[in-house]
């Protein structure tokens, strides 16, 4: 089963031509349409040594790019020594089937060994092996690799018996035969239902520990495309040392941290994992597990690279994800990162007009979060409490946590009891109510006006 996981096709320290077909309807960054592809295989630790890009009206059926454009491909890989082609798009089987023929054809009388072509979704998911650390994340990787795998059997013969060694002899005409394609069939297809089966299983009680966590705790998760600015945000928020670099999916793991308020209020706050444009379906479908604490929290905070040039479709595809996961009525505060760069001073005022609740922030120096703790806290308001509480004036440890958990307004002792009025979070109230050596006395809401930064 070894032999059909995607790991031989890793790009790791390889030199890499870039490839880029821009159709009517493309996504791409007009100004630097390959700039993501290039941040993508840098994330995945190729070198870019070339780069080719072709306009046209719709891909050629059997190569993407036409036979022509193919050998021009070929011509730059052999020049810049290049191990890989990386295109931008999505290619069938049989497309990069034709055009690794083609490719190492033109390229064999030059080059003893075969030169890959993947496709956008391919290297993405060499991303997401590379970057998976929990168990959960690396089955649900597994398992997207399964599903790209599985209708691409017949290539991937040739394809890895070329990459392990020999001279080729041309896509599709080496390996062990119908027979034990059909064996491969059954294996994947049985991989996949034990991967989907293990994976419910962990959602079911990860599903139920969040949902139970959230009734003690109010929740803020961090939700938002990649590389804009999300684990920056959480480190500086929390000093959690989540790993945050200018990469492509730093994060796949949710992170939950404590994040302390003003005024003794403590919230949990989630990071989870980002997007780009085109990300393969079957990676969106596995990875929507760890957007659970999105769909359980009390409040999402959706940063956006407000400098981007494609901000605005980056902020809907967010939207359309939290849509299908059942999160698209949460309240919401929109934070326009990024502020610090020319780019999102010159963008951010444009936005707040469009969205006045919005924050303009830098996560990177610190700017705009005194508005962001002071929003949040207001919010967290609207699930507090206001409660009279009666203790023992010698219960030393009762009342420093009464101090530390909340914001006490006033107190009054009566001798050997000390009566306290306080404003506290419903979790701390949970925690005290437990202790048999408490009166409560009162408990009413301590609401106020929420700003209208709060997207209800």
């Amino acid at each position: 089963m070894a032999e059909l996981k995607r790991t031989e096709l890793s790009v790791h320290q390889e030199r890499a031509v870039l490839v880029g077909v821009i159709l009517p309807q493309s996504t791409a960054d007009p100004r630097n349409p390959l700039g993501e592809l290039g941040s993508l295989a840098k994330t995945a630790g190729a070198k870019v040594v070339g780069q080719i890009l072709q306009k046209r009206q719709h891909p050629d059926a059997g190569t993407y790019v036409g036979s022509g454009k193919a050998i021009e491909i070929a011509q730059l890989a052999m020049q810049n020594k290049a191990d890989v082609v990386v295109f931008d798009n999505d290619l069938s089987p049989g497309q990069i089937g034709s055009l690794e023929k083609i490719i190492n054809e033109e390229a064999q009388s030059k080059r003893g060994e075969g030169i890959k072509v993947l496709d956008r979704s391919e290297l993405i998911l060499d991303i997401f092996a590379g970057r998976a650390q929990t168990h959960e994340a690396k089955l649900q990787v597994e398992l997207a690799q399964m599903q790209y795998t599985y209708p691409r059997l017949t290539r991937m013969w040739g394809h890895l018996e070329r990459i392990a060694g020999g001279a080729p002899a041309g896509i599709g005409t080496r390996g062990p035969g119908e027979q034990q394609l059909e064996i491969d069939r059954r294996l994947v297809r049985k991989r996949i239902s034990e991967l989907k089966g293990e994976i419910d299983k962990i959602q079911d009680r990860k599903s139920r520990l969040v949902a139970k966590r959230n009734q003690e705790h109010f929740t803020v998760c961090i939700v938002g495309d990649t590389n804009a600015g999300k684990s920056t945000l959480f480190n500086t928020l929390t000093a959690a040392g989540t790993y945050a670099d200018d990469k492509l999916f730093a994060t796949l793991d949710t992170k939950t941290r404590a994040w302390r308020l003003e005024r003794g209020t403590e919230v949990l706050l989630s990071d989870t994992v980002g997007f780009v444009r085109d990300l393969p379906h079957n990676l969106v479908a596995s990875f929507k597990a760890t957007l659970e604490e999105a769909v359980h929290a009390d409040l999402l905070l959706h940063v956006l690279d407000v400098g981007h040039p494609h901000a605005e479709q980056q902020f809907r595809s967010v939207h359309q994800v939290l849509e299908e996961i059942g999160a698209k009525d949460k309240p919401e505060i929109l934070l326009l990162n990024k502020i610090d760069v020319e780019e999102g001073a010159d963008a951010w005022p444009t936005w707040r007009t469009l969205y006045p609740g919005s924050i303009p922030i830098s996560a990177k120096t610190g700017q705009g979060l005194d508005e962001l703790h002071e929003t949040v806290y207001r919010h967290v308001l609207g699930q507090q409490v206001e409660v009279t509480l009666e203790a023992d004036v010698t219960d030393g440890r009762l009342l420093a946590f009464i101090e530390s958990h909340s914001r006490v307004n006033g107190r009054e002792f009566m001798d050997d009891r000390v009566e306290i009025v306080a404003v506290m979070g419903k979790q701390t109230l949970a925690e005290l109510a437990r202790n048999g050596k408490l009166v409560i006395k009162s408990a009413k809401s301590a609401s106020g006006e929420m700003q209208s930064a709060v997207r209800e």
